[in-house]
This record gives structure tokens, C-alpha cells and sequence, in this order.
């Protein structure tokens, strides 16, 4: 179990579980629409559109609905107005990163969508399992 202490790439992935998981219980828990959740859980993704236009922009598109950051502040507006519909969109949007660490999808490098702060997304045949970032590490 301590082994698990030294994968970042691990580590992250669990905390990626813990927050998809964290903010899916608040989300039941305050009683949010279902019909909402699933008609906006997927809108973070429409930032891949931006590779259409080069992968830096896509990378950047990508990194900006996938950081934590955005859902942060609008998470902060609904608590600071009383705006139950932020908090509910702040918690999706919170879910769909969770998830999305969880299974291994991290942050964009420019230098192609398979790039990853959490590794490669997917391997070429007879690449080595090991492989995660780009500085070989």
C-alpha cells in the first residue's frame, strides 16, 4: 500500500476518484436535477473542438474546462450569491474532471492530445508499459 506513495501518476488518479466521488455525493445529497446532470456532464469536452483549429489551441481550450480552477470560482460565486444552479453546474463540471483523472485523462501537452500530465493516453504496439511523461520520467 505505501508503494502507492511513490506513483504520482497514481496518486493522482485516486484524488481524481476522490473528487468525481466527493462532489457526486454533495450533488445527490443537495437534491440537483438528474435531468441536468446528465444534459451537461459531457460540455467540458466540447474543448477538444479547439484541436480542430492546432493542438497548441486545442491543449489550451482543453486545459482551461479541465483544471480545476474554472468550477473553483464558479463553485465560490454560488456560495458567496446563494445561486443553487451555479453550485449544481460548479459539481458537474467537478464530477466530469474527477472522472476523467480517474480513468487516466489528465491535462494536454501541445505536443499532441495523447500527452498527458498523467502519461500517455493509450499505448503504441510494443511501446513499454512504464513510459508515462515526456521528459522519460
Amino acid at each position: 500500500m505505501l508503494s502507492v506513495f511513490e506513483k504520482p501518476n497514481v496518486l493522482l488518479r485516486l484524488e481524481g476518484g476522490a473528487v468525481f466521488a466527493l462532489a457526486l455525493a454533495v450533488y445527490w445529497q443537495q437534491s440537483f436535477s438528474w435531468p441536468l446532470f446528465w444534459s451537461t456532464i459531457l460540455i467540458p469536452d466540447l474543448a477538444m473542438l479547439g484541436y480542430l483549429v492546432n493542438a497548441q489551441f486545442g491543449a489550451r481550450a482543453y486545459n482551461l474546462t479541465h483544471s480545476k480552477l474554472l468550477p473553483g470560482l464558479l463553485g465560490i460565486f454560488a456560495i458567496s450569491t446563494g445561486n443553487a444552479l451555479c453550485m449544481a453546474l460548479a459539481l458537474i463540471w467537478f464530477v466530469h474532471i474527477g472522472i476523467d483523472r480517474l480513468l487516466g485523462y489528465g491535462l494536454k501537452y501541445a505536443d499532441g492530445f495523447k500527452l498527458t500530465h498523467l502519461g500517455i493516453i493509450g499505448r503504441e504496439e510494443g511501446e513499454p508499459r512504464g513510459r508515462y511523461l515526456p521528459c522519460g520520467k
